[in-house]
């Protein structure tokens, strides 16, 4: 190995913790995930608002369509059954964070993660 193979590999390194440092933080210290709501909407209509907790909690949803069932844990959700078709709903995994969401097209149901007070933020101005 020559020196500039121990700078680029060193490098290398360095930009790839710079990137991946910062989420890794955000996720280990998300002191905000206890005012968070997860908002289960079917059809277009709200369903049922959960409160994100750190114990687990089980949602089912029933329609005509099928049924969904939602683990809430760790103040986050995931999508734990579904028997639709395809079952991508259950590939979404779990989702702790504002705006992130999970869809079950067949059944219509959206899994919306937003804040208890119902402000996540302005995302912009339209003049």
């Amino acid at each position: 190995m020559k020196r500039a193979d121990v700078w680029l590999i060193g490098l290398v390194v360095v930009v790839a913790l710079a990137l991946i440092l910062p989420r890794w933080l955000s996720d280990h210290n998300d002191k905000g995930g206890e005012n968070r709501v997860a908002r289960v909407t079917v059809d277009g209509k709200l369903f049922k608002t959960v409160q994100l907790t750190k114990e687990e909690q089980i949602v089912e949803i029933r329609t005509e369509r099928g049924y969904n069932i939602l683990k809430v844990h760790d103040y986050g959700v995931e999508m734990y059954d579904a028997d639709c078709p395809d079952k991508v709903c259950l590939e979404f995994g779990f989702i702790r964070h504002p705006k992130q969401t999970i869809v079950c097209l067949p059944h219509r149901v959206l899994v919306e993660i937003a804040s208890a007070g119902g402000e996540d933020g302005v995302d912009a101005y339209v003049q």
